[in-house]
């Protein structure tokens, strides 16, 4: 099949990144699946891996009112994905201008290290908290089932963007390819384009829903965060006309 054919380059570097690691995963876990008598007592850790790559990724040209998205956020031990771990995930479906609470998720993870306490006074997690947690590879194997063939919605995407790669490929030794939209570079641009001047601390989760009206909110809770992160999407996307933009316009 002749990609070209079908999708814009952007579109067309995804999906063969996608199809490319879809076939290397099949042919790894050929040889890797556990004895049948093992496999049905064993959670599949890989189902997560195996329904994101074999998902087409949505078009561009998708209209955002159709558009499958999950609402994201991390909290972690650092920001540094080369030393820091993953503490916990949250998320929530959207469609359109509705975000979907019944379909939410929140997940401490076991980091299996002592939490440093100055980290533990952002996010709130204790380290027993964090000893009672999922493992990494449920938690990742989860989070990748619900975002199978969805676009994720985050605010500064490099945590996320960084952190969840870094999983995958300590896990599954591949490094999937991610479409983010950032309500951080889409508040930027339309900031700029008003003729703003912007400094850093007014693009921040917080100080961006005060500026559009918005309640307060529980901070670095990943739950919490993914949630607000939605709705300060839905508001911005409110000064705009949903049923004439696409995903191409926001990524």
């Amino acid at each position: 099949m002749n990609l070209k054919n079908f999708f814009t380059p952007q579109k067309q570097k995804f999906e063969q990144q996608r199809q490319v690691l879809n076939e290397q995963f099949k042919d790894m876990l050929a040889h890797t699946l556990p004895d049948e008598d093992l496999a049905d007592l064993e959670t599949d850790i890989y189902a997560g891996i195996r329904a994101y790559l074999s998902t087409p990724l949505p078009d561009l040209s998708t209209s955002l009112m159709e558009l499958p998205m999950v609402a994201v956020d991390f909290e972690t031990t650092g920001l540094d994905a080369n030393r820091n771990k993953l503490l916990s995930v949250g998320c929530v479906n959207m469609l359109g201008n509705q975000i979907k609470l019944a379909q939410r998720y929140h997940q401490v993870i076991d980091v299996e290290q002592q939490l440093e306490h100055d980290n533990v006074c952002i996010h709130q997690i204790t380290e027993q908290e964090s000893q009672q947690g999922e493992s990494l590879e449920l938690v990742v194997n989860d989070l990748l089932l619900k975002l199978a063939g969805k676009v994720m919605l985050v605010h500064f995407n490099k945590i996320e963007r960084y952190f969840l790669t870094k999983a995958c490929l300590h896990l599954y030794g591949i490094k999937p390819p991610f479409v983010m939209v950032d309500t951080l570079l889409l508040a930027n641009q339309s900031l700029r384009k008003k003729g703003f001047i912007i400094e850093p601390r007014d693009l921040t989760l917080k100080n961006l829903r005060q500026r559009f009206y918005l309640p307060n909110h529980t901070a670095h809770n990943a739950l919490g965060d993914a949630i607000a992160t939605a709705e300060l999407y839905l508001a911005m996307m409110s000064q705009r006309d949903l049923t004439s933009l696409t995903l191409k316009d926001v990524i």
